[in-house]
């Protein structure tokens, strides 16, 4: 769960790029081979996968921290079964898990939100997930709904 509050911080990077390195050692490559594979044929998720992972399972098991936007509004619209999104300008509560939740929450693919009332199920299915994209970086997670869209 420790990744849950610093997988978002500024030394995420360092900690990116030493995971990489054990990769790398672990399977014996020169430092310029491309480790997405790599976490993939070992089974690891990358040190963003993971914060995904685990802030997820987080929201998961605590949905009654977060809005839906059933609860705001009566309206079926295609943002219906998302949480509401609070707005807000203050960079240290956007980089915080319960805004981060929501924001990461919301983007998940339809048929992997639907489990989540099943915690085990919504498990398994996002570590597939995860474990199919290999996400390097938040933004790469966020532009992917946009490119399977």
């Amino acid at each position: 769960m420790a990744y849950l509050f610093w997988g978002n911080s500024p030394h995420s990077i360092k900690i990116f790029k030493m995971q990489k390195r054990i990769i790398r050692i672990m399977i014996g490559c020169k430092n310029r081979v491309s480790c997405r594979n790599l976490f993939r044929k070992l089974e690891i998720l990358p040190f963003v996968s993971q914060y995904i992972l685990s802030l997820m399972l987080f929201v998961a098991k605590n949905t009654h921290l977060f809005t839906f936007n059933a609860e705001n509004h009566t309206k079926n619209t295609r943002q219906f079964n998302n949480f509401y999104h609070p707005i807000t300008n203050l960079a240290v509560y956007q980089r915080g898990v319960h805004y981060m939740g929501i924001k990461i929450f919301n983007n998940l693919p339809p048929c992997i939100k639907d489990t989540s009332n099943n915690v085990k199920k919504f498990e398994i299915c996002l570590k597939r997930f995860l474990h199919i994209h290999s996400f390097y970086s938040l933004e790469e997670y966020f532009q992917h709904k946009s490119i399977t869209s």
